[in-house]
């Protein structure tokens, strides 16, 4: 495996576990909001820990984006197209979690406080492995030869 496939299988792992954790009532802690904030972000609302907000829509992104990654590090090619999209959206969903007006996700996805450095943090690695580092022509046509018997 190539690093760039590594971090698939690690991110993908990561967000996964993020993921589940997020529907699981004993690890996310309820928030101290008014009714009509939780209401608007929908079922299980709340932070991981006490620190990541999430709710049951977040869950679910974080679900698919961790199958995909861990599908990805099958092969370098979908690896870094899978790191180029994280680079991407994840950048994005950190830019938007900035302003007040769009840190909801337009009352669908909180994506504000520690999330925002989750996805700056998951975007600025993701760019290294699908823009920068690519393995050179001497890595990528080592293959293990057999030796005759």
């Amino acid at each position: 495996m190539k690093p760039g496939q590594y971090f698939c299988l690690i991110a993908g792992s990561f967000f996964l576990l993020l993921g589940i954790a997020g529907l699981i009532p004993g690890l996310v802690e309820s928030a101290d909001v008014a009714s009509k904030t939780s209401e608007a972000y929908g079922m299980a609302y709340g932070y991981i820990a006490g620190v990541i907000p999430t709710n049951g829509n977040h869950a679910f992104i974080r679900i698919v984006v961790g199958l995909l990654g861990i599908v990805a590090s099958i092969s370098l090619d979908s690896s870094r197209i899978y790191s180029r999209l994280v680079a991407v959206s994840y950048g994005l969903f950190a830019v938007l979690g900035l302003i007040p007006y769009t840190n909801t996700l337009f009352g669908t996805v909180p994506i504000f406080g520690s999330d925002v450095l989750l996805h700056a943090a998951s975007a600025a690695i993701a760019f290294y492995y699908g823009f920068l580092e690519s393995p050179g022509l001497l890595e990528l046509s080592s293959t293990p030869k057999q030796e005759p018997q």
